[in-house]
């Protein structure tokens, strides 16, 4: 995804930048991209729709500069700001044909290569089947290492509402998987038993 931020030189046609603006918020907003674009997956699961959503994003924080307040956590807010976003285009989107069977998504997809592929397939639709909810506040604590507070903030929720939407979410995701606890999470069992010595 390419992307142009400049704040407007002096005596140009296109107009002055918004208040706040300035290179330091441009290469802020350039910096957050990577993670933007992981959450914005994680709600959309399309590539296309994400970056549309990532862009739309970066411009909304840079016309609205000055609403942010330099010294608090940047991240968060372009992710309330994406978050907000996405919700919006779902509620404009309630008319369009789900793909309820995955009929049309089993059609986009391509057969695992090797064993890890196949591990994150089944990672990815064990993720898929959980509720909206918890898959959001698992991805914003698990994967984006927000802190509960953090996410708490960007959802619009209570603290205790996010860590008990992370924790149902990991024991759904156990449960979907097969395992037997978080034990399980990591190597394989051939991995572990040659790491132990045994």
């Amino acid at each position: 995804m390419t992307l142009m931020l400049q704040a407007a030189p002096a005596g140009s046609g296109s107009g002055p930048a918004p208040v706040g603006a300035d290179t330091e918020m441009r290469d802020l907003l350039l910096g957050a991209i990577p993670a933007l674009r992981a959450f914005a997956f994680s709600l959309t699961y399309d590539l296309d729709r994400s970056d549309d959503l990532v862009q739309d994003t970066l411009v909304r924080a840079w016309i609205n500069a000055a609403s942010f307040r330099r010294g608090t956590n940047l991240t968060a807010w372009l992710f309330t700001i994406l978050r907000n976003l996405f919700y919006s285009e779902q509620r404009k989107r309630k008319r369009e044909v789900e793909d309820a069977d995955g009929v049309h998504a089993g059609r986009l997809t391509s057969l695992p290569e090797q064993e890890v592929r196949m591990e994150m397939a089944q990672f990815q639709s064990a993720l898929n089947q959980l509720p909206a909810a918890q898959r959001e506040a698992l991805v914003l604590v698990g994967a984006q290492s927000f802190t509960y507070e953090e996410a708490a903030a960007i959802c619009g929720v209570a603290v205790g509402t996010i860590k008990s939407r992370v924790s149902r979410a990991r024991v759904r995701l156990i449960e979907v998987l097969g395992m037997e606890g978080t034990d399980d999470i990591g190597p394989d069992a051939q991995t572990r038993a040659a790491l132990d010595g045994g």
